[in-house]
């Protein structure tokens, strides 16, 4: 089969282990980000699977209606960036598999980083001495032990920074659905009183839960506001759980000392497309919190796993199986 993989953006799946699973297939890894409809179809039009990297690309029912070549559209996890039902219109398989094999133990990891940069200032300091300053031209950090992190979600990846902290010394108070704070309690960890104070009395808060149309825009500038001027926002998860604007009017207001960002709203962010990105109390990455080596090996075995399945004609994972029960009838 003909495989076209997206954005790849830093080439790194063709030097992974699991690359091999393709070695039956012709693949293209596609590099660059194409957004128009028209010219992303007219480059699929030989593929006869598409693997979509994460959410980096979305498949809308514009692009859905303009696939003529792909019969398979493969991924990992959430795909709420997929129209399922244009592609089902259109007569294309879509499965994803959703894995439980554990959390994302990488974009844990990113998270407690950021919240160390954040308190130690740590790139404030780099560029300091870079710029041949011996201490005393950046800010006093300040410790991690005795923080209190503030954990709002509480799903695996949560809970792995919940231990991070435990050996660190931060005391965890968490702030989650019903379900969520159930979880929390069962693994003995403090839940805030109120959404209030949650947010008014934890010194750093790490927000970690999946953006769903329920979830979009709940963290409302309001909640930001109530937070100590000291205080510091990561997040690692997705930039649309928090109303748009809502970070940077309390950044401006005061009442957040620093932000650590992995996500934002317009995905590649630059400085010209969100203001965010070259705030002097930001910390930004380029939603590098799932991009590791190993993370990405483990994912895309995932979904190499769920493309030779349909080669071999027993699809797995299927979200639209009437598309694949129409095509058996048809023989």
């Amino acid at each position: 089969m003909k495989i076209q993989i997206l954005d790849d953006w830093y080439d790194t799946l063709r030097g992974l282990p699991s690359f091999a699973m393709l070695k039956d297939h012709e693949v293209t890894v596609c590099q660059d980000n194409v957004t128009d409809p028209a010219l992303l179809a007219e480059r699929l039009a030989d593929a006869d699977v598409v693997v979509l990297f994460r959410d980096r690309t979305a498949i809308t029912s514009d692009i859905a209606a303009r696939l003529t070549g792909p019969k398979l559209v493969a991924m990992r996890g959430q795909y709420g960036h997929v129209a399922v039902d244009a592609l089902t219109q259109a007569g294309v398989l879509f499965c994803s598999r959703m894995s439980k094999d554990g959390p994302s133990l990488s974009t844990a990891e990113l998270a407690f980083g950021q919240i160390i940069a954040a308190l130690r200032y740590l790139p404030e300091q780099i560029a300091s001495v870079r710029a041949g300053h011996w201490q005393g031209a950046a800010p006093v950090g300040r410790n991690v032990s005795g923080k209190v992190l503030g954990l709002y979600g509480y799903g695996g990846i949560a809970q792995v920074l919940a231990r991070f902290a435990d050996a660190f010394g931060m005391p965890v108070v968490v702030w989650a659905s019903e379900a969520g704070q159930e979880r929390a309690k069962a693994d003995g960890r403090t839940v805030a009183s109120s959404r209030r104070a949650f947010f008014a009395e934890c010194d750093v808060i790490s927000i970690h839960k999946r953006l769903t149309r329920e979830t979009r825009g709940e963290i409302v500038q309001s909640d930001l506001m109530a937070m100590k001027p000291e205080s510091v926002l990561v997040n690692t998860s997705r930039a649309g759980l928090i109303a748009e604007g809502a970070v940077l009017a309390a950044l401006t207001a005061g009442r957040i000392g620093r932000a650590a960002l992995d996500v934002f709203e317009n995905e590649p962010a630059t400085p010209d497309n969100d203001a965010l990105i070259a705030h002097p109390n930001v910390i930004a990455t380029p939603h590098i919190g799932f991009v590791t080596a190993e993370e990405l090996d483990r994912q895309f075995q995932d979904i190499y796993t769920v493309v030779n399945a349909y080669a071999a004609g027993q699809p797995t994972d299927m979200i639209n199986p009437e598309v694949w029960a129409k095509l058996q009838a048809a023989k």
